[in-house]
This record gives C-alpha cells, structure tokens and sequence, in this order.
C-alpha cells in the first residue's frame, strides 16, 4: 500500500468550521491564533482558502466577515463547491465561544502534524523502496531525521515578547549562577583560568571562532578545551551539567587520532613516541591505566569528513536528545561541506556565510556553546607582526559578523624558528653575536608560551592572554605565574 486511505486520514472538518466562524464573528479571535495556525494547517482545501482569505483581510487592516468574504472568494469560485455564500453564513452561525478559539486551532494543528507525520511514513518507505545511486540509505535517515525535526519545529510558539520584569529575573538568575561557581564564571569552565577569567567560560548560545595559521595549535587548544569541558561535566555537583556531555565534530583528523592526542596531553606521553610505538613498559602501562579511568569522559566524537551544516545540525539534535549535550566543538569550519552544486570562489564565499549562520542558529536552537575552528588567510604571514587581526577573517564570509567571541591562537616561538640571524653585508661579527644572542634569548622565553588573542567579545572585553604550550604534548594549560607578555622586539 503505497498511500494512506482517505478515510484513515486524520481531520476534523466540524473544528475547522467552528473555527472559522469564531473568527467571524469576532476578529479579534484571529490575534491568539495567527502565529501558529496558517491556511495549511486545514485538511478541508476550501477551508484553507477562507482562512487565508480572513488573514489577509484582519493583516491589512479590514474587516473579515460574511459580506467581505463573499466579494473576494466569489471571484475564483472558491466557494461553488460547498454551497456558495450560503456556506460562509453557515460557518458564522456556527461559531464557538471567543474563548474557546486557541484549543480549536491547536486540535486543527495536531491533527495537520499527524497527517504529515503518516505522509512522512509512507514517503520514507518509497525512499527506502527505490536504490538510487546518489542517495545511499544513511542519507535517507538523515533526511528523514531533518524533515521530523523541521516538522516539529515548524511553528514554534515559544517566541515573542516577554516582560521586562521577566527578563530582569532571568539576567539575575545568570548572575547568581555565575556569582555561586567556582571561579566567578558564568559558562562552563575551559580548564584554562586566564581564558575563562577574560571570557566568563563557554557561554550557552554563543558562537566561539577559535582562528589561526597552520600549526598555531587551533585543533590542540580545541582538544584541550573539549576534554577539559567534558571531565568537568563527568564529575559535576549540579545534576543538569553531569547529565551533559561534548560533542566533537572532527573533519580534519580521526577519532583515533584526537584519542591519541587526549592520552598525550593526560599522561604526559610524547605523542610521536606514541605514534611509532617506541614506548617502554612504564609508559605503555600508564597509557592502558588513563584509557580505564577516561572511558566515563562524556566525549562524543563524530569523523566523518564533509559534513553539510544539516547534517551537523542534526546529529547534534540527535546525541541531545538520546544522551546529553552541553558544547559542541567543529574542527574546522572551511571543511563543512555547502549545500550548493557549483564550487566557484563566489559560491564558497556565499556558502561560508550560511554555515556561520547555521552555526549561530544551532547555538541559540540548541542553547549551548558551539565553538568553530577557522582557517585564516595568508595576509598573517605577509606582515612583520604576525599576531593575527580580524581583518584576517574577512574572506571568510560572515564568520565575523555571527560569532560572539573571536580568538586567535598565536605562538611567536614558531615564528622564531626560521628566523636566524644571518649576517649582513655591512655587519661586524660582533653585532651579528649579539643579535644571534637576543634570538636566542627571544627564543628561550617564548618556548612554552602560546597567546590566545580575543579580537572580538559581544559581551565583555578584548585583549591577550597567556597560556602554557607542551608542543610534545600538545597541550595548553595555566602558567604557574601571570606575568606580561614578552616584549615585541621592534617596540
């Protein structure tokens, strides 16, 4: 049975028409009803066309009765079927009570979702039933997935306006929990004191860039952030964080990979030594003890590579719902795969502004933080400094546009290594030791030292922090003392 029996279709034609003729016969009925009730949501087609009909009369302002309708509809012959103008006289003389009118439109809305629920059925079954090549059956789920989730959000009510005592409340609610936690922040703590001090932690609902060149360690500091998030909410006093967890979409590396890294950092253990197995008895031993203890971690890591923005949407849906979600963490935004056909530099461009804006969407949608890794362009390297700017996003769509926090991950160090002093034509050799030694110098006490550089916060201040660089471990973490930042050679 390819379709569903008319008569197994759910409807209720004698709500519809109560309906209609409440609105009738007094228009202000329309106003508790109009944000959530359209003209599809009525199984009855002649229906639908009067209800769109009243919409458009009440919208712009006129009145909608039995003599207002009768001139419009009479015209498209919208009501020869049902009787004509009679029929309209019919709904009036029917309407219900104005306070009844809300439960009259919520029965018509359920019953349209039940009919789109059996219409999605019976369309999965014929997805499922015809192999078509270039939709494998993972896809189809996913799909499938994406039209439920669009069906039960598709007229949130939840919105509008609120008091403005309501929300001073909910502001002092904020404070008070940011007031009662350790370390006087309001968001889930990074691990990192000095981030989480500038920043207030991961706030829900915020979109957090997190930009750098090649080998800054953007992936590392993200790993770090994400295992350092999802130990805290293993071991949570407050029940709504413990039942919580991590979502870490990794397009570039494997889950294996990030694994690695995580055990690198948590036992101390050279992650190339790791890698090539040149490991002894001790470290092997510490390494199978670390894996014991992290299997509770709620880290949830997802690898497939070229994920679409709906995709990543709706897996996180999916893992909040089944176990928890409280962060989630994109490694990197460059490698979700877009929605359209045509890869041309201006469909990227295009494209890359929709998923910043699919991932501030998803922030809010979700009420957490989504934290995005981005690549930066090639103008960082072109400059004396090359501490990153926020000029150095712009061709990245609207990423500055949508996220509330920007940081750069930047380690001058790095930089440091390819620039040995080479001796100038005109130059003493004692001042080519000299400046050999400052390098050095320069070399030495920027070693373990990585900047984290917020050019943007929506909500509090901008500036630079300092943090600990392992490069063997690939970890950041706290400095033992805050101390200020090295001095730019040149100032």
């Amino acid at each position: 049975m390819d379709t569903p029996e008319t008569s197994d279709i759910p409807q209720n034609i004698e709500a519809e028409q109560a309906l209609l003729g409440a609105i009738l016969a007094n228009n202000r009925a329309f106003e508790k009803i109009s944000e959530f009730l359209k003209p599809q949501h009525f199984a009855d087609q002649v229906h639908a066309k009067i209800f769109e009909t009243i919409s458009k009369l009440i919208t712009r302002g006129h009145s909608a009765d039995v003599i207002t309708l009768k001139n419009y509809l009479e015209q498209d012959g919208a009501l020869d079927e049902v009787g004509g103008a009679k029929y309209l006289v019919k709904l009036a003389d029917s309407a219900t009570p104005l306070t009844n009118t809300e439960y009259y439109a919520q029965f018509i809305y359920d019953k349209y979702l039940r009919r789109e629920l059996i219409a999605t059925g019976f369309d999965m079954v014929a997805s499922a039933r015809r192999e078509d090549i270039d939709s494998d059956a993972s896809e189809q789920i996913e799909a499938a997935e994406k039209r439920l989730f669009d069906l039960a959000n598709e007229n949130e009510t939840t919105g509008g306006f609120k008091d403005f005592s309501e929300a001073l409340n909910s502001s002092l609610t904020h404070i008070e929990q940011a007031y009662q936690k350790d370390g006087k922040i309001s968001g889930l703590p990074t691990g990192l004191d000095a981030l989480d001090n500038k920043t207030g932690g991961l706030n829900n609902s915020d979109l957090i860039i997190i930009a750098g060149r090649p080998a800054m360690g953007k992936t590392a500091l993200a790993t770090n952030i994400a295992y350092n998030v999802a130990e805290y909410m293993s071991h949570a006093k407050d029940i709504e964080d413990k039942c919580r967890g991590v979502a870490f979409f990794s397009l570039e590396m494997s889950a294996d990979q990030l694994a690695t890294r995580i055990l690198s950092t948590v036992t101390q253990t050279n992650g190339h030594k790791m890698r090539t197995g040149e490991l002894d008895n001790a470290e092997f031993t510490r390494i199978a003890a670390a894996v014991r203890e992290l299997e509770s971690i709620p880290l949830y890591i997802d690898d497939t590579p070229g994920l679409s923005i709906n995709t990543i949407r709706t897996r996180a849906r999916r893992l909040k719902r089944n176990k928890g979600l409280g962060a989630i963490i994109i490694d990197y935004i460059q490698l979700i795969g877009g929605s359209g056909s045509k890869r041309s530099e201006g469909n990227r461009v295009q494209e890359l502004s929709e998923i910043s804006r699919g991932l501030k969407i998803l922030a809010k949608e979700l009420n957490l933080p989504v934290i995005a890794l981005s690549q930066l362009n090639r103008g960082v390297e072109q400059r004396d400094d090359k501490r990153p700017l926020m000029s150095d996003l712009r061709e990245s769509g609207s990423i500055e546009q949508d996220a509330d926090i920007v940081m750069f991950v930047y380690r001058e160090n790095y930089y440091l290594q390819n620039e040995e002093p080479k001796q100038k034509p005109s130059e003493t050799p004692e001042h080519l030791e000299k400046r050999m030694e400052e390098w050095e110098a320069r070399k030495r006490a920027t070693q373990n030292i990585a900047e984290v550089i917020i050019g943007k916060q929506r909500h509090g201040p901008t500036g630079t922090v300092q943090l600990f660089w392992n490069g063997d471990f690939a970890q950041f973490g706290n400095l033992a003392k805050e101390e200020y930042l090295p001095e730019r050679i040149g100032d």
